[in-house]
């Protein structure tokens, strides 16, 4: 995985930071860096750290919710793409975005570009990304991930 420090920068750009309570796109009630706190509500050790989020987040809140995503996100990652560590870091990050933004299970759907990205076949698994509702909703975005996963490289 790429350096953690590097992967909050990239979903800081991707997720932008609200400090209180929100709706997202999807409809999802969301605070801080995409964390949707429906799927994904604050641990017990997570709320003595943050406090009553109902109310607003510190920033320092927001990011230290978003790195306890990443690692938690990362490992989902691990667990369930059997290939993931014959990854380079950068798809690594590619997956953990589509992740973050899709959830696990929303990420595995994308059979066909994981079956690419598998084999080695970026440029086809760039392509699948690009063909999906993902790319439609998230413009940029996917135009990035899809980019990362085929050439490896992250530039804006």
């Amino acid at each position: 995985m790429i350096d953690e420090n590097e992967a909050v920068q990239r979903l800081c750009l991707h997720e932008g930071i609200r400090l209180q309570p929100y709706r997202c796109s999807a409809g999802y009630l969301t605070i801080g860096i995409g964390r949707n706190l429906e799927t994904n509500p604050p641990t017990a050790e997570e709320i003595k750290v943050i406090g009553d989020y109902k109310s607003g987040i510190t920033k320092n809140a927001a990011f230290f919710l978003l790195r306890n995503d990443i690692k938690r996100v990362e490992a989902e990652c691990a667990e369930r793409i059997p290939f993931w560590e014959e990854l380079d870091d950068e798809r690594q990050y590619a997956l953990v975005d589509m992740a973050f933004n899709l959830g696990i299970s929303g990420l595995l759907k994308f059979k066909k570009m994981l079956s690419y990205l598998g084999v080695g076949n970026y440029m086809q698994a760039a392509t699948e990304c690009l063909a999906s509702k993902y790319a439609r909703d998230t413009g940029e975005r996917a135009v990035r991930i899809a980019r990362l996963v085929e050439k490896g490289i992250w530039k804006l």
